[in-house]
């Protein structure tokens, strides 16, 4: 160990190491571990992987608001950690490293937790042993982190309940109600590349941790010394509770309140092309498609779970390649519709047939906006809400989603709320609504077991109900039965919409264009401009810092009007609550366009939201004006690209 700690000292001497890289490492090979670990960083240190080993060890694995997420397997890899391989080629060991999600940094999030649990549950005067679920997905380590995790909350005197199988994250959020535990955690990273894990951690509500719990959580997290995790490492399942087929039951039971009116389905059967893409969402989307009526189709060679995801370059929904084969299945069969969810089963992506009878996908702001619309729709038509619309009436989205759905709720008479990234934020105002009920309704009032209509129209005479929630990149939920967004609903709620469309004659894209000529059209971008490990983690906060010390005054043409910076500024939603500072700006332009600009709290990347809306004269005009749209924001999609990479490089 002393020639590995010489070379350690004399690469941070010549500059090839990071000196917090070099520190870490040095506690690592100090620190009780298993033989392995330390073969592996000898071995990398032999071998001079210096770049890999700042990438490791230069911090700790961030424990942020909503928990954690990084790499389970090296880019270069070391023989010991890799062991034998098994059969669904994961390797023997997850990667030794500070920086990395490994058994480590796993154990060290598991006790931070549950000794902020055990300290909120004693303040309160509780002496209940804190309970906790966890669920997994289908990745590298999943199956093994849950585990773990359910072994170290055991031996730190708290219950712990663990799926069978692989389950979704919405799945995840009803249990944490359902099981009246007091925290849940998801092994998963969502859509992530595969040699990704992650570690997403829930409160009581079923919803991830924001204040005052989230700070508590991390400050607990990151006072956990490396020379206690040692204790925690051999898994003893002997304490844990493994739910059965009634958990599935009762998540069941309230995903398929998502439907409005179930009978759409039968004016209209929708044939539906369905795809998990190698992830949990084929064990609820499935049944819940084919109990409500629909002709469903799966893609076979996507149905099996698989941490390697080997049919498409990424898991992720959003992207065409990821429902290549579900789109070409539903050509060959002439299907009406796809619907994707990604490996934890909480978004959906879509494709639908034109009119010209060829599959076009929908973006996630498209999706959401037709959903807004339908929802608000139908609670009309039934006498859900009243046909004015009414303020007690909420659909609640993120400052980075269209604001279309912001004008069709103006347009239906709703209140229209918006929240900083992140469905936690949504859960919270949920929560807000809920806490005011109970309030009134006073402590013998059972929230959960008066029925879901019942609920809608006391929260609209006492609170606000809740109608639905949406975020751009693919997430929606239906109601508050769980407190995540909810891939499996969404396929219900989607098939629900094109079973009506059907019904009338139409076409998704003929009855998205409806609402562009009610509202006029609007038009989104993205811009993803990705910087991996230490040093790309400093580009992106070079280009957070710069814009808050330096905004844009113009692209090209077009003038700077108004430059929000939520980090500094105080802005209200339209409860008149206080939005939490962020490092998130919103930048307004002369012609009426906008983007807001953020650093990605689950990759390494900076991402840049682009606005853009026109009006509408009839229709006769509309393809017109989507054209003109798209080229204006096209030009501006350059010019604020252009601008981020030299703030990074500069």
């Amino acid at each position: 160990m002393s020639s590995t700690l010489d070379r350690i000292h004399a690469a941070t001497k010549a500059g090839q190491l990071m000196p917090s890289a070099a520190e870490n490492l040095a506690a690592f090979l100090a620190a009780k571990l298993p033989a392995w670990a330390h073969a592996s960083i000898e071995e990398l240190v032999a071998h001079q992987a210096w770049s890999e080993l700042n990438d490791r060890f230069y911090r700790y694995l961030e424990f942020g608001t909503g928990g954690m997420r990084g790499r389970t397997i090296g880019v270069v890899p070391a023989t010991a950690e890799t062991g034998t391989l098994s059969a669904s080629g994961s390797p023997e060991y997850a990667a030794i490293g500070a920086n990395m999600l490994n058994d480590f940094t796993l154990i060290r999030a598991v006790v931070g937790l549950a000794r902020y649990t055990q300290k909120y549950l004693s303040s309160r005067g509780s002496t209940t042993k804190p309970r906790l679920v966890i669920a997994h997905d289908v990745r590298h380590f999943s199956r093994h982190f849950c585990e773990l995790a359910a072994s170290t909350w055991t031996r730190l005197g708290g219950e712990a309940f663990i799926f069978d199988g692989p389950r979704p994250t919405p799945q995840l959020s009803y249990s944490v109600r359902w099981l009246k535990a007091h925290a849940g955690v998801v092994i998963t990273a969502s859509h992530n590349p595969p040699h990704d894990n992650g570690f997403k951690a829930y409160f009581d509500d079923g919803a991830q941790v924001i204040a005052p719990h989230d700070k508590g959580i991390v400050a607990e997290v990151n006072s956990v010394p490396l020379g206690e995790l040692s204790a925690f490492l051999e898994i003893d399942l002997r304490g844990v509770t493994t739910l059965g087929r009634d958990a599935d039951d009762a998540y069941l039971a309230v995903a398929s309140k998502a439907v409005i009116d179930p009978s759409v389905f039968k004016q209209a059967r929708p044939k539906v092309v369905f795809t998990n893409i190698h992830g949990t969402g084929a064990v609820h989307s499935l049944p819940l498609l084919l109990h409500a009526g629909c002709d469903v189709k799966a893609v076979q060679e996507q149905l099996a779970f698989n941490a390697r995801f080997p049919t498409v370059k990424s898991p992720n929904p959003e992207n065409a390649e990821a429902l290549s084969r579900a789109v070409a299945l539903a050509e060959k069969e002439s299907y009406d519709v796809v619907v994707a969810t990604d490996p934890d089963a909480d978004r959906m992506g879509v494709a639908v047939r034109n009119r010209a009878g060829k599959m076009e996908l929908l973006t996630g702001n498209q999706i959401g906006a037709v959903l807004a619309d339908y929802r608000l729709t139908k609670f009309k038509e039934l006498g859900w809400i009243p046909a004015a619309g009414s303020e007690h009436v909420a659909i609640i989205n993120t400052f980075v989603t269209t604001q279309l759905q912001d004008a069709i709720g103006r347009g239906h008479g709703v209140k229209v709320i918006k929240t900083l990234t992140g469905f936690k934020w949504i859960a919270a105002k949920i929560r807000g609504y809920e806490e005011k009920l109970r309030a009134v309704m006073g402590p013998g009032f059972d929230y959960e077991a008066t029925p879901f209509a019942e609920r809608a129209k006391l929260l609209q005479l006492h609170s606000t109900f809740y109608a639905f929630g949406t975020e751009e990149s693919y997430g929606y939920l239906p109601n508050d039965f769980l407190r995540d967004k909810d891939g499996n609903s969404a396929c219900l709620m989607f098939a629900e919409v094109c079973a009506w469309v059907k019904a009338r004659g139409l076409t998704v894209p003929e009855y998205l264009d409806e609402i562009y000529l009610r509202h006029g059209f609007y038009l989104e971008g993205v811009i993803n401009i990705y910087y991996e490990g230490a040093s790309g983690n400093a580009k992106i906060k070079k280009i957070l810092e710069t814009y808050r010390a330096s905004p844009p005054k113009a692209f090209g043409d077009v003038r700077v009007t108004q430059f929000q910076d939520f980090g500094r500024e105080q802005i209200f939603d339209a409860d008149g609550e206080l939005i939490p500072a962020q490092d998130l700006y919103i930048v307004t332009l002369s012609n009426g366009y906008s983007f807001a600009a953020r650093g990605s709290g689950t990759e390494p990347k900076m991402k840049f939201y682009l606005f853009a809306n026109e009006k509408v004269g009839n229709a006769g005009e509309l393809a017109a004006v989507k054209a003109k749209t798209r080229a204006t924001l096209d030009a501006l999609n350059k010019l604020v690209e252009a601008d981020a990479k030299a703030r990074a490089e500069s």
